[in-house]
């Protein structure tokens, strides 16, 4: 069976308009800027992140630079695989294994940001989000090794979404900063993480026992 890790499967709020500027952006890449070259500044991207959050415990409008790093890391994430697929130079195993290696990387910069940010004590309540976010990443392997197909989005809501919540969430506390509490907000991003992977899992059971029962009809005829 040929491996189908680059092709992404699901639909997402955004993925119109999406297509629409990665069609826009491709032809403005140079030559010399391979598909390798752009999976690799997440690596930038992450340390960027880090880096303002950490001066935004001075001046919280270092919270601009952390939001266009990771507008920086969609830009470049967007591209990457379609360079690759129009100048066919692209690595397919090696970017698979990379580009969610990496993005599991910038979820944790964006995470371990936000932990510069809130007091010791509440800093607990960010490792229990990160380990459902991840929770997240793994549903969508071991479903894509159950069914061969690499499942990226969920009710509608997909990678570009969730960059855009972090963005939103960014800008909030800019202008909001002596008005709100970070750390009171997170049991709210708890449970709702929680509950939406809830819904996931077990619509992915669902299917998956689906096609299990559909297979063992199948064999017994």
């Amino acid at each position: 069976m040929a491996f189908k890790g680059d092709k992404k499967e699901g639909t997402w709020l955004l993925a119109t308009a999406e297509n629409r500027l990665k069609n826009w952006l491709v032809p403005m890449v140079p030559n010399c800027i391979e598909t390798y070259h752009l999976t690799m500044t997440t690596i930038l991207w992450c340390a960027m992140i880090i880096l303002f959050s950490f001066l935004a415990r001075y001046h919280i409008h270092f919270m601009w630079f952390v939001s266009f790093a990771i507008f920086g890391q969609y830009i470049t994430d967007l591209l990457d695989g379609e360079i690759g697929r129009r100048r066919n130079t692209g690595l397919i195993k090696w970017g698979y294994y990379m580009d969610h290696f990496l993005d599991y990387l910038f979820l944790c910069s964006i995470l371990i940001g936000y932990g510069l940010m809130v007091e010791d004590h509440s800093k607990y309540m960010l490792f229990y989000i990160l380990a459902l976010f991840i929770a997240f990443m793994i549903n969508s392997f071991l479903s894509f090794a159950a069914t061969g197909e690499f499942r990226i989005s969920y009710m509608g809501i997909g990678p570009t979404e969730i960059r855009l919540v972090f963005i939103l969430i960014n800008t909030a506390i800019i202008f909001l900063a002596d008005k709100i509490n970070i750390a009171a907000t997170l049991p709210y991003v708890l449970a709702g993480s929680t509950f939406f992977l809830f819904v996931t899992v077990y619509k992915t059971q669902k299917m998956l026992w689906k096609i299990d029962m559909e297979n063992k009809e199948n064999a017994e005829k």
